[in-house]
């Protein structure tokens, strides 16, 4: 009888060991200090960025009388010089412009593509889908060589018209990847009721499976355009004169005289450049995180 009467206070007391390791010492341990080492280590080049790009030109330069990790006297000089007495606005402009009409223009293909994959039942459907994720994987170093000729041969070179035509090739392979993956939770009983009704295929996508779909289109469309952004071997190869290039490539090329780095400069380029998509997914990570873990309310 003691023995049985002994088990319950030693489960008791091996369960209060086992809630002695959720405390918050070990709390610190393996929660907030890799969180904490994660957080600066990402934040760390943005901090930096920002300032280089308010640094005074003498503490850019002289590493020894002043600390490379504080700046003392504050300038926007180089924000002022960037915006005001150089064609940045201009690349802003273009950045923007090649970044939404091929991030439209890719979203399009891959709605059909997607929807045709996964929702039009057809022999080696999912062999095409496979295919299709497979050229996201071709590195983009390799196709640029022979799209040059074909944009050469067209008449486009130089020409924010030729980037917003070869964005795609790298876009629409993963973004119908993406959105084959959300399409699929979408419950297809829905589709077979507005088919019962009389909808056509056109009117089921747009009214039905669309309106659903927002967060993976919003997803996709978020992937698309950061990565149009901030691609820089097919704007560098296509681009050439000054007034058509975008961001990336502008303030590599225009802030950098043979081995002179203007500082300041480019990292007050890059700070206004990634502003705009800072903002941007302040607005929808919510959407994004839900089409990255395929949520959908039935």
């Amino acid at each position: 009888m003691s023995t049985i009467a002994a088990r319950p206070g030693a489960v008791s007391d091996h369960s209060e060991g086992m809630a002695f390791l959720e405390t918050l010492p070990r709390r610190i341990v393996t929660t907030y200090i890799p969180l904490g080492l994660i957080l600066i280590v990402l934040l760390f080049p943005f901090y930096w960025m920002v300032l280089t790009a308010i640094k005074p030109d003498e503490q850019l330069i002289d590493m020894d009388r002043y600390n490379p990790f504080w700046v003392v006297g504050p300038t926007f000089k180089h924000i002022h010089k960037l915006l005001f007495e150089t064609n940045y606005p201009l690349w802003l402009w273009n950045t923007m412009y090649v970044s939404v009409a091929a991030t439209i223009l890719s979203l399009f293909a891959s709605v059909l593509g997607a929807y045709a994959i996964v929702r039009i039942r057809y022999r080696g459907a999912g062999w095409i889908g496979a295919a299709i994720f497979l050229a996201y994987l071709v590195p983009p170093s390799i196709l640029f060589i022979p799209l040059a000729t074909i944009i050469q041969a067209y008449g486009l070179f130089d020409s924010p018209l030729a980037l917003i035509l070869a964005y795609p090739t790298i876009l629409i392979p993963f973004s119908t990847w993406l959105l084959m993956g959300y399409f699929k939770t979408i419950p297809y009983e829905l589709e077979e009721c507005a088919l019962i009704d009389g909808a056509s295929r056109w009117q089921i996508l747009t009214q039905i499976v669309l309106p659903l779909a927002v967060p993976g289109l919003i997803s996709a469309g978020i992937f698309a355009l950061t990565l149009c952004w901030n691609e820089f071997i097919y704007a560098l190869t296509f681009i050439s004169s000054t007034q058509n290039k975008t961001v990336p490539v502008a303030i590599v090329s225009e802030f950098v005289d043979g081995d002179i780095y203007r500082w300041g400069s480019l990292m007050a380029g890059a700070l206004v450049g990634s502003l705009p998509l800072v903002i941007l997914y302040s607005f929808f990570v919510d959407y994004y995180v839900s089409a990255l873990t395929g949520a959908v309310k039935e």
